[in-house]
């Protein structure tokens, strides 16, 4: 079956209530924990429906924002997804204080009860207009973001179709395309603010009802730290910002060098060759064919996983208008695949889409078949991992990717993955500041942005560009809006991917064996059991940074 035939029916909350019901029912009235294991199965199947018909809604709409037939049902879910996370979590409890829990635990993992705690942290009934409210203004700015249109050389344009032209070797062709780009993100600041200003403040009150004094607490529940917590990660953000801000800064040099420039523009920061970044040879249709081709010898895993993905057609990569920014992959539960949405747009990132999305789609089609569901359950820095691994284990193909300028492409790839970690830890910081201080007015938000890029990004000259220097350039960054205190995910999975580099660099096939593990491996176990099982260091280790980072200095030679 193709995706495009897969039917699609919105979801009865209503009906899915009694089924809650019934099933919590009879949980409690089980005599043994293999009888409630058996009732456990039957959820396995409920929340499976549920997830695929709102992923499929989610892509459709995705695909065309202004569809109003999925519009709809995006709103649908927006408003209904709340009462089912409620759900789950009343239906959880009873697995979790179940007289028979020592069977169920052993059955389904000590991971899996960690993480129903942190749900039960997470979820209340009484949050959910709440958080239906938050859907419904994450959703919102989406939208906005989609369907910009931007006068480019007599057409429009949204956000991702101007990529090739903000990084385009003509300098001057560069300047005219950010300041296009930069006058969408200043026309609608306010708009912008005022989005941000009320997820902000409806999180805290989310945080507050929940007896915390701020969202931190919460948003931490929300993304699964199970096994670090906010302590963890001050001190990599400060080991980010004392290893690898330096080493990041030299590398900016070097590129500086390189471009003949007498200094960094924003307008630059993009860019890595004077005669312009590499760009995949080919069509959309060609690249997905190197792909496959790249897959095909890779490994039989990987073999076996591109030809359901193309037989499929688990692909909506082509960059169009009104499709939604940025990409993702997402499991079809029903049909136990994967599917990977992106915006195709002629530049490097297309080919990112077959490294990064396809590492995710990877890591999914080897697991989909998991008896124990909450195996698939990742945390995301986990999850981030196998993505960002996968973009360097995919190196030695990438002259059919790239043809002669493949070693141009390695380049850039190194350069901007260390390059990457004080970005995304910059991130992360600005969003522990405002939601410490909800209060922060939107200059004050900005002003804090800006403080933080002269910290971290000390490079950066905003020259010519008033909202850029005046602290607006996160507002482009839907995680920001989206998903708090995801960002850092990237970062910590970024520090195991150049940890892979170092090791392929000496013995691939080792190294693969140790990713396969690791993929195959789901949620089985904590996020630092399954690294130190994998043969890799914890990213909170001290030194592990220094290391990399010492590692990557004696290669460039710097």
């Amino acid at each position: 079956m193709k995706f495009s035939e897969i039917p699609y029916e919105r979801i009865d909350f209503q009906k899915l209530k009694q089924d809650f019901y019934s099933l919590m029912e009879r949980m409690e009235r089980a005599v043994s924990g293999e009888e409630q294991f058996e009732i456990h199965r039957e959820y396995y199947r409920l929340s499976n429906h549920v997830l695929t018909e709102m992923n499929l809604a989610m892509i459709r709409n995705d695909i065309d924002m202004t569809d109003e037939y999925y519009s709809e049902e995006q709103k649908h879910y927006d408003r209904n997804m709340p009462i089912f996370q409620n759900l789950v979590v009343e239906y959880q409890k009873k697995l979790y204080f179940s007289r028979f829990r020592p069977y169920l635990e052993e059955r389904i993992g000590r991971v899996a009860f960690k993480n129903i705690s942190l749900a039960m942290e997470a979820m209340d009934e009484k949050l959910i207009p709440l958080m239906q409210e938050e859907n419904a203004l994450s959703t919102a700015y989406n939208k906005l973001l989609a369907t910009a249109k931007i006068d480019w050389e007599g057409e429009k344009l949204n956000l991702s179709l101007m990529q090739p032209y903000l990084t385009s070797p003509d300098r001057s062709v560069r300047e005219r395309a950010w300041k296009k780009y930069t006058a969408f993100f200043s026309e609608h600041r306010e708009e912008l603010d005022d989005f941000y200003e009320k997820l902000v403040l409806n999180r805290t009150k989310q945080g507050r009802m929940m007896g915390h004094g701020n969202f931190l607490p919460l948003g931490y529940a929300r993304m699964n730290r199970n096994c670090y917590g906010p302590s963890e990660i001050r001190s990599f953000r400060k080991q980010v910002e004392q290893e690898i801000v330096p080493l990041a800064e030299l590398l900016h040099e070097r590129r500086r060098e390189r471009l003949g420039l007498s200094r960094l523009n924003y307008i630059d920061e993009g860019i890595y060759f004077p005669n312009g970044n590499p760009r995949p040879v080919g069509t959309a249709e060609e690249i997905l064919a190197a792909g496959k081709r790249m897959y095909d010898e890779l490994s039989p895993e990987t073999a076996r996983f591109m030809n359901t993905m193309c037989e499929m057609e688990l692909f909506d990569v082509l960059g169009r208008k009104n499709k939604r920014t940025g990409g993702y992959m997402t499991m079809l539960a029903d049909y136990r695949v994967p599917f990977i949405f992106a915006n195709f747009n002629g530049s490097s990132g297309d080919a990112d889409v077959i490294t990064h999305e396809c590492g995710h789609a990877f890591q999914g089609y080897l697991t989909a078949d998991l008896p124990i569901r909450e195996h698939n359950d990742l945390t995301m820095e986990t999850a981030e991992t196998h993505s960002m691994s996968m973009e360097f284990f995919t190196e030695p193909w990438m002259p059919l990717l790239f043809g002669e300028r493949a070693e141009d492409y390695l380049r850039m790839h190194l350069e901007a993955t260390l390059s990457f970690l004080p970005y995304g830890v910059m991130v992360d910081e600005f969003q522990n500041i405002v939601y410490e201080d909800p209060g922060l007015s939107p200059k004050e938000r900005r002003r804090v942005w800006r403080d933080l890029e002269r910290r971290y990004k000390p490079h950066l000259d905003y020259s010519g560009n008033p909202y850029f220097e005046e602290g607006g350039f996160w507002q482009k960054q839907h995680h920001i809006y989206d998903s708090p205190f995801y960002y850092i995910d990237y970062c910590i999975a970024g520090t195991d991917a150049l940890q892979y580099k170092n090791w392929m660099d000496r013995d691939w096939k080792s190294a693969w064996e140790s990713y396969l593990k690791l993929c195959r491996a789901g949620a089985s176990d904590f996020f630092d059991v399954l690294i130190r099982d994998a043969g890799l260091r914890n990213p909170f280790e001290e030194g592990c940074l220094r290391d990399i980072a010492r590692g990557i200095r004696e290669r460039e030679a710097l």
